[in-house]
């Protein structure tokens, strides 16, 4: 029996049909858990917890399936009408189909809102629409910048106790062990805060600061500090831009978790009492699971666009607004207060410290009185604050309420004051002499520059020791001094003055005819001519050639730590990054035991102003602004009752 054209095609239009129906309906049994190996279902599963996580991994398998499915939809129709925009807002944003978008918008809308009834229901959880890593999945490719892999000898096999530069283009261990600072001391790392509980998580989010890289370093620094006082898990930041660390953008990275200047991959596994993990670890685990959640609804929050990878999205305030809202958020000022630490919790525990803060209150020294006579680092608690107060009247406590929020953030907002520019070791006080002195060595030990950064740093040193030793037929150790001379952009007036006065001011404490390294942001060399007629100057760039391969925006952490190493060195007032060279030099004083270590004194001085050359040639207590330098507090006598 012959059928006419039109009968043939309507035959195969529906075996077509009939084969597509049977094969979609088999993909959605098995996506929605009929699973050959275990046969199961979601009512066939007793555990709560994986209740939960069965159906919201068969939602989302739903979702995807229905997102493609419309995306090849659009895409025949797409052949014909030739528009194209964009699906998700991100930094490698791509183009799908205005139909797709809709068709995206239409699975979005009809996904179980946030606050619907299965938030409430005992055995299921909350389901956020599709996040754009869903969306992403579905179509095949990938919105979120993706973090680099470490470079390559920064995992978890860097020497602790030592530094190896082998893999990273020399020098030799020899020459560069000069540069470690830092003890591999096996008791510190079975140290844990009071705090903490291996049978609770909670959490510390943070926002950096928006400063310079110093002042980036030094708020991290503090929130590192409070986190494992604490007892909290810290959660990084996504990678993004840091003020003035963009050079050659599009040639090199420049977007920068704090993982890529810090060993932060080994601290977690080091220490018992810190754990560290990344911003997506934590929206996947508290955020997607509806853990968080708005206080003044108490209904589960989610991230803007479910999105949980934030890396190097270009603005970052979604995310940082998000999380102000379904944190415990505290404004702590430290020019205001000090964040108190008891040594055991509990109301006991508060009431003992404020004890201690009432009782330091009754008779303070004059900062005077602490001139080159400092309070012993194992002094009674009341002795220890009294030098502490730094003309601080109250604490910033820890109490209950705090401790019982499941996430406590930190922020940086200039606009409310909300600032944490401020040295670990001049805003966190604890009862516990013995929790000071840890804490002390933990940063010492811990937060240091990546093995690459020291290791450049070391062939440069290298370099120029032998250029000093050639220079100099007697200096057999290669002896060079350093300064930092600040210039560029910085806000102190006073400290802009010239290269001749600059001499005058350092003349008396220098060798004619030394070999002199200079750190600077001064880019027209002729600058410092007038020291030239005195000294062999040399500069970062004169040794280039040994930095191949190193991104540019480490230079300043290499002028930093090539400084370190001289013999006597002379800092800007006012700057944290001539504080941190102080604070380094501190701690090589304190290891290797140099004249006048005792009283934490260090072979260093300021070439400006005239009052203050001699500030770190003797033991100061804190005062001023505490963030515009650094105090011997943090590195004097840090190790005592250590082996």
């Amino acid at each position: 029996m012959s059928r006419s054209p039109g009968q043939l095609l309507t035959i195969w239009l529906g075996l077509i049909i009939l084969c597509f129906v049977v094969l979609l309906s088999t993909t959605i049994y098995h996506n929605s858990g009929a699973n050959s190996s275990s046969s199961l279902n979601y009512h066939a599963i007793a555990d709560a917890n994986l209740r939960s996580q069965f159906f919201r991994q068969t939602h989302q398998a739903k979702q995807k399936q229905v997102i493609l499915y419309e995306l090849e939809r659009a895409a025949k129709g797409e052949q014909q009408q030739h528009r194209e925009e964009p699906v998700v807002k991100g930094a490698d944003a791509v183009t799908v189909p205005q139909q797709a978008q809709e068709a995206v918008s239409k699975v979005v809308k009809a996904a179980p809102p946030a606050d619907s009834h299965f938030a409430d229901q005992p055995n299921t959880v909350a389901v956020p629409p599709p996040s754009a890593a869903v969306i992403d999945e579905a179509r095949g490719t990938t919105t979120d910048a993706k973090a680099p892999p470490p470079p390559d000898g920064n995992e978890k096999d860097h020497n602790l106790a030592g530094l190896s530069c082998a893999k990273y283009g020399g020098p030799s261990d020899e020459a560069a062990s000069e540069m470690v600072y830092w003890s591999d001391i096996p008791g510190d790392s079975e140290f844990t805060s009071p705090f903490y509980n291996d049978g609770e998580e909670k959490y510390m989010t943070f926002e950096p600061d928006g400063g310079g890289w110093n002042n980036i370093r030094m708020a991290m620094e503090t929130v590192v500090a409070l986190a494992y006082a604490m007892g909290r898990t810290l959660v990084m930041p996504p990678e993004q831009r840091m003020y003035l660390l963009g050079k050659d953008r599009g040639k090199q990275k420049t977007h920068f978790s704090f993982a890529d200047f810090f060993h932060l991959d080994t601290i977690a596994t080091e220490h018992k009492g810190l754990k560290i993990i990344s911003h997506e670890e934590f929206l996947q685990k508290m955020a997607m699971t509806g853990k968080l959640r708005d206080p003044a609804t108490g209904k589960a929050s989610f991230p803007p666009n479910n999105r949980t990878n934030w890396n190097g999205q270009g603005d970052m305030t979604p995310y940082k607004e998000y999380l102000r809202t379904v944190t415990e958020v505290r404004n702590w000022k430290p020019e205001q207060c000090l964040a108190a630490f008891p040594s055991h919790p509990g109301p006991d525990g508060i009431q003992r410290v404020n004890d201690i803060l009432s009782d330091a209150r009754t008779s303070v020294p004059a900062p005077e009185d602490y001139i080159d006579n400092p309070t012993p680092v194992d002094a009674d608690p009341a002795s220890r604050l009294r030098e502490q107060l730094s003309g601080r009247k109250q604490f910033c406590v820890y109490d209950d309420e705090m401790q019982q929020a499941p996430v406590v953030h930190f922020m940086c907002y200039h606009k409310m004051r909300a600032r944490l520019l401020t040295h670990f070791y001049t805003f966190l006080y604890f009862e516990d002499w013995k929790q000071d002195l840890w804490t002390k060595r933990f940063v010492r030990d811990h937060l240091r520059y990546l093995d690459e950064i020291q290791c450049a740093a070391a062939r440069i040193v290298e370099a120029v020791r032998k250029r000093a030793r050639e220079k100099h037929e007697g200096n057999k150790e290669g002896y060079y001094d350093s300064f930092h001379i600040r210039r560029g952009d910085f806000q102190y007036k006073a400290t802009r003055i010239e290269a001749d006065e600059i001499y005058e001011n350092s003349k008396d404490e220098l060798e004619e005819g030394a070999t002199v390294y200079i750190a600077t942001d001064e880019r027209n060399k002729d600058f410092f001519a007038p020291m030239a007629e005195h000294y062999d100057l040399v500069f970062l760039d004169d040794y280039k050639h040994l930095l191949k391969g190193v991104n540019t925006n480490y230079y300043g952490m290499l002028d930093q730590l090539i400084a370190s190493r001289g013999r006597i060195f002379f800092g800007t007032w006012y700057s944290t990054f001539t504080g941190y060279i102080n604070r380094m030099r501190g701690y090589h004083a304190q290891k290797d035991k140099l004249e006048g270590f005792e009283k934490g004194l260090i072979q260093s001085y300021y070439f400006v102003t005239l009052a203050n050359k001699l500030k770190m040639r003797q033991y100061w207590p804190l005062g001023g602004a505490h963030y515009a330098r650094e105090f011997p507090v943090s590195w004097r006598d840090i190790d005592k009752g250590m082996n």
